[in-house]
């Protein structure tokens, strides 16, 4: 990576840590990097209305709240966010119940991500008095592997060129960022997997019609049902791979829901106004090593779970939380043990949860997959975890994020 070569219109600034990116990774390596009086820089290109409002994941394990409540970060989590202990397969007209807090001791916390975002964005901000600069334009890492990095970037307000000299950069930007390009090709290896179908990923206005997670494992396609809140409900519909949200009008949509999911002695579906409608391809990828000179990757820049196991977010979380200590024992004591051994920890629960997913996606998509063995599998393995209490430990301690860094 270059020294920079555009002029900046300002002085260069200097601080150990530049955060590219506002997401949950970014806020929590923020907020304990604040927390613990070491400077640093976040850069979110995005603003903070929209980031507070965008629409993402809602379930968080119980070790991630624990791990955010001893720093400060879950009081309103805690105090709040409903929490959920089962969820509820629907498979061939039959209703089973999977306990996996009976199982695990262990429950998730509903509080999707925009209302902990706008949390940490306040923690860090307004309470922490943190330096984040919404809007910023064209950002670019320098020199990362060297040992004076910077990021350059476009000021939103004046338009001109800024610079911001670094220890390292916290690459937090998500799939779609700048940070996990800055990988040079012959350094890192990407591991991909497609499934090989989408998910019509819906927000209806409509008030939850289960108390739990319902999973429908249907010869039409998997189906599901999450709630957000009181007032708003999460369904996923299993659809083609690049399908078309204007394919799937209101209509459509909540008759496919009613066949895919209801079952005898059910609660109907509550319909409601359907507020969001996406196709999510369903794939994942794994970066090795999330590491580059002094850049550290985290989150979806490192590493993409689809979301079929509701794992992405909890797995931001455990990045951040180990980079955001590392970077404080260096910065403080100069102790590199834990930013040598960053990558290693993270990707060792990274890959427990990509096998997760992909396990718990072939039980999911098996029936409709035309394929008369991958369904016979699929239905094998539906059984034996809901009927083998051995079975059943190992899912549920996998599902919720259980003693995972193997």
């Amino acid at each position: 990576m270059t020294t920079p070569t555009s002029p900046t219109s300002s002085p260069a600034e200097r601080t150990p840590v530049v955060i590219v990116g506002a997401g949950p990774a970014g806020l929590t390596v923020g907020n304990i990097l604040r927390a613990a009086s070491v400077d640093c820089v976040v850069l979110e290109t995005e603003s903070r209305e929209f980031i507070e409002r965008r629409p993402r994941a809602g379930f968080l394990e119980e070790w991630a709240v624990r791990a955010l409540e001893r720093r400060g970060l879950a009081d309103r989590i805690v105090a709040g966010a409903p929490t959920h202990t089962e969820f509820e397969f629907r498979f061939g007209g039959e209703r089973r119940q999977f306990p996996y807090t009976e199982l695990t001791g262990h429950h998730h916390y509903v509080y999707p991500q925009p209302l902990l975002v706008t949390d940490l964005v306040r923690e860090y901000a307004d309470v922490r008095g943190g330096d984040i600069r919404f809007g910023v334009r064209d950002v670019e890492p320098h020199d990362l592997d060297g040992e004076r990095p910077s990021v350059s970037y476009t000021a939103p307000e004046t338009g001109e060129r800024r610079l911001v000299h670094c220890e390292f950069v916290a690459g937090c930007d998500g799939a779609r960022g700048v940070t996990r390009t800055a990988l040079p090709a012959e350094h890192a290896t990407v591991a991909r997997h497609d499934h090989g179908v989408g998910w019509l990923a819906l927000l209806a206005e409509a008030p939850p019609s289960s108390d739990c997670v319902i999973l429908g494992v249907h010869p039409r396609g998997f189906a599901g049902h999450m709630a957000r809140s009181p007032e708003v409900t999460r369904y996923y519909l299993e659809v083609s791979a690049g399908d078309d949200p204007a394919n799937w009008p209101d209509e459509r949509v909540w008759s496919e829901l009613h066949a895919r999911l209801a079952v005898p002695g059910a609660r109907p579906l509550t319909e409601g106004p359907l507020v969001e409608k996406r196709v999510l391809d369903m794939h994942n990828y794994v970066t090795e090593p999330m590491t580059y000179g002094r850049l550290y990757l985290a989150g979806d820049a490192a590493h993409l779970v689809a979301p079929i196991a509701a794992k992405g977010m909890n797995l931001a979380l455990h990045d951040a939380l180990l980079l955001a200590d590392a970077l404080i024992a260096y910065v403080r004591k100069g102790d590199d043990s834990g930013l040598r051994g960053y990558s290693d920890a993270c990707l060792r629960r990274v890959w427990q949860y990509q096998e997760f997913s992909q396990w718990l996606a072939e039980l999911l998509h098996g029936p409709s997959s035309g394929d008369a063995f991958r369904a016979g599998s699929a239905m094998a393995r539906l059984r034996r975890i809901l009927d083998s209490p051995a079975a059943a430990s190992t899912s549920a301690e996998l599902f919720i994020g259980k003693d995972t860094d193997h």
